[in-house]
């Protein structure tokens, strides 16, 4: 699977992993095992270190030295992990995930202030329909590419879902998919343009329903990255769901 940082033409840089250290402040052998810290972590989202270890290949001891370094240069931040039901004894497991400002040197939010600044200008001289018009505009070519990579899957659900989720992949958005118990489960794992979605979450409304026509069923979006998840999360039901003309019904979380 391509890294999102490598899709937009260069790897995370050994600042980034290394915390923005003088060259040659840390072993060669560290500066690399960081960056692909970092690259897993862009890819994968917020993980564990013992998921992290072992994915890399890594000592406990090893892996929790390179999230030390991480954590201290402002490149991983740590919170603790969500336990539903019943848990045992100690505390939950602490999930490290990549901070904006190292998004930001993985290259993956150029011109957001541009993009942005520009959107507050429709806003204001459109309204909130124009910002949605635009949103529809620019997802367009999207669904068009994703669509042409999906002419193989078929009608199957399942595999139309994974089709999307290595078309979305090759966009930038380090995606994948899974079945589970009521469905299935879309994962993007990256957002080009979280920040702007942040405050115009139109943009992630037209994007679930390009999902939705894609996959051919409605579609929920349970978390968004620019919402501040970890993982822009959609989940496909087992069943399609369509409305009393035959179209797809589209779910999008409206908490703002």
């Amino acid at each position: 699977m391509k890294y999102a940082a490598e899709l937009h033409g260069h790897r995370p840089t050994a600042g980034l992993a290394a915390g923005a250290a003088p060259s040659g402040s840390a072993p060669a052998a560290d500066v690399s095992t960081r960056d692909r810290v970092t690259r897993l972590l862009l890819e994968q989202g917020a993980t564990t270190a013992a998921q992290l270890g072992a994915a890399l290949g890594l000592s406990p001891a090893a892996i929790r030295r390179h999230l030390d370094a991480m954590l201290a240069d402002g490149d991983v931040a740590a919170r603790e992990q969500t336990v539903r039901g019943h848990r045992g004894r100690g505390r939950p497991a602490k999930l490290f995930g990549l901070t904006d400002a190292a998004r930001v040197r993985c290259g993956t939010h150029h011109y957001d202030n541009m993009a942005t600044a520009a959107l507050r200008w429709i806003a204001r001289t459109g309204g909130s329909d124009a910002v949605e018009a635009f949103a529809t505009d620019q997802v367009a070519a999207l669904e068009a590419r994703c669509r042409s990579a999906m002419e193989d899957a078929g009608d199957d659900l399942p595999a139309r879902a994974e089709a999307l989720a290595a078309a979305l992949t090759a966009e930038g958005y380090a995606a994948n998919a899974t079945t589970i118990a009521s469905g299935g489960q879309l994962c993007q794992h990256h957002c080009p343009v979280a920040h702007v979605a942040a405050e115009f979450p139109q943009l992630c409304e037209a994007e679930t329903a390009v999902i939705s026509r894609l996959v051919g069923t409605h579609v929920q979006r349970l978390a968004t990255i620019a919402h501040g998840d970890g993982v822009c999360t959609t989940h496909i039901p087992a069943q399609p769901g369509r409305d009393q003309s035959g179209k797809p019904v589209t779910t999008v979380r409206t908490d703002r």
